[in-house]
C-alpha cells in the first residue's frame, strides 16, 4: 500500500511539474513581439539602439524582420507579425483603410537624398530640385542603381521617375532588388547614383566613399510610422504588446531615446510623435 501511495504521490508531482512546464512554456511564447521594419531602421542600427530598454521595461522580446516597407506590409496583412514600423505613409493609409491595421502614429522623420560618385558624371551637385536633378541624371545616361523591392524608397523613386516623365534605361538604370545597404554598396561599386534615406547613408558612407549630391528638397522629406496589426482579423496577434511598442515609442522616454541615436556624433532620425515641423 505505501509503495502505491509513493507512486501515487509521484504522478500527482509528476503531473504539477508537467502542467508549470507548459505554463512556463506559454508564458514565455507570449513574450515574443513579431515586427516587421524598414532596412533603414535595422542598417543604421536605430534598432538595436532603441529595443533593449524596451525590452527590459516591457519583459518582451522583440523579433525584428527588416525588410523593404511593401515586404514589411505585406507580412503585416498577412497576420505574420504584431506590428510594423515603416516608411510610405500612402501605403500606410491603405493599409488601414483596409483593416488590416490600427492605431498608425507618427514616430519620426529623416530624409531622402541623392549620392553619387564624388566625381558627379551628371553634374547634378548643389541642385535645388531633385527632379530636376534626375532628369538630368536621365540625360547623362549617367547609372542609377535603383532598390526595386517596393520599399519605401523605392515607392519615391518610382514617384519621381513618373513626375518627370522619364527613366534611365538599358544598362544605366539597375533595379537590384536589395536593401538600402546594399544598393549603397553596389552603387559605389559601379560608380553611381542612388536614392537613399540620409541614416543608411551615414552609416554606409565611410564603407562606399559616395558623396551626397541633392539633399535639401521638401519632396524628399521621410516620415515613419508605426501601426499595430488588426486584432480583429487575426486573434492570435499579440496586440497588447504591439500597443506597448507603440506607446513606448511615442512617448516622452521613447522620442528622447530616438533623438540620441546617432553615428558620427550626427542625429540620424527627428522624434515626430508631437508633430512634425515643416
Amino acid at each position: 500500500m505505501q509503495h502505491a501511495s509513493n507512486r501515487s504521490i509521484l504522478s500527482r508531482l509528476f503531473a504539477v511539474a508537467v502542467a508549470l512546464l507548459l505554463c512556463t512554456s506559454s508564458a514565455f511564447a507570449q513574450q515574443v513581439l513579431r515586427l516587421s521594419t524598414t532596412t533603414s531602421t535595422e542598417n543604421s542600427g536605430l534598432l538595436t539602439f532603441l529595443l533593449p530598454e524596451f525590452e527590459a521595461q516591457s519583459k518582451l522580446k522583440v523579433q525584428v524582420i527588416s525588410v523593404g516597407t511593401g515586404k514589411a506590409l505585406e507580412l503585416a496583412k498577412n497576420g505574420d507579425v504584431d506590428v510594423t514600423l515603416v516608411h510610405a505613409r500612402p501605403s500606410e493609409d491603405k493599409f488601414v483603410a483596409e483593416g488590416h491595421g490600427v492605431n498608425r502614429r507618427d514616430v519620426m522623420y529623416n530624409d531622402f537624398i541623392i549620392v553619387g560618385p564624388a566625381s558627379d558624371p551628371a553634374g547634378i551637385k548643389g541642385m535645388k530640385s531633385a527632379l530636376d536633378a534626375m532628369k538630368k541624371i536621365v540625360d547623362a545616361k549617367a547609372r542609377f542603381i535603383s532598390r526595386g523591392d517596393n520599399s519605401g524608397t523605392d515607392q519615391m523613386e518610382q514617384a519621381y521617375w513618373k513626375e518627370i516623365g522619364a527613366k534611365p534605361t538599358g544598362s544605366a538604370y539597375v533595379s537590384a532588388g536589395l536593401g538600402m545597404g546594399e544598393v549603397l554598396t553596389m552603387a559605389a561599386e559601379l560608380q553611381a547614383y542612388t536614392l537613399t534615406d540620409r541614416a543608411t547613408y551615414i552609416a554606409y558612407r565611410a564603407k562606399t566613399g559616395l558623396a551626397i549630391a541633392i539633399e535639401g528638397d521638401p519632396k524628399m522629406f521621410n516620415p515613419y510610422g508605426i501601426i499595430a496589426v488588426s486584432p480583429a482579423k487575426y486573434k492570435d496577434i499579440n496586440y497588447k504588446g504591439a500597443m506597448q511598442l507603440i506607446e513606448w515609442l511615442t512617448s516622452d522616454a521613447g522620442q528622447k531615446k530616438i533623438a540620441a541615436f546617432k553615428v558620427d556624433g550626427q542625429q540620424l532620425f527627428f522624434p515626430s510623435a508631437g508633430g512634425v515641423p515643416r
